[in-house]
């Protein structure tokens, strides 16, 4: 399962969700700046629990967490979630 927490201006988060098309890997992005209330709320303390910061993108690939894009940890992360 990947997880994408992403803002919809930022253009790293719009590379990683590239690199997860072009790679043909179904994905689910969230993005945060579009969430509403609550969901706001949820999606900002989710990304500073993984990350320790509010900082974007933050990917979740099975158990491991990239934050930036890093096209090399994220090849490494899902070659990991598959075996």
């Amino acid at each position: 399962m990947v997880k994408v927490y992403a803002l919809s201006t930022c253009p790293w988060c719009r590379k990683v969700k590239k690199f997860f098309d072009d790679e043909g890997v179904s994905y689910e992005v969230v993005d945060v700046d579009k969430a509403q209330g609550e969901e706001q709320k949820e999606a900002l303390a989710e990304v500073e629990k993984l990350s320790g910061k509010r900082s974007f993108p933050v990917t979740v690939v099975k158990d491991q967490v990239i934050v930036g894009f890093k096209p090399e940890e994220l090849k490494e992360a899902l070659k990991n979630a598959q075996e």
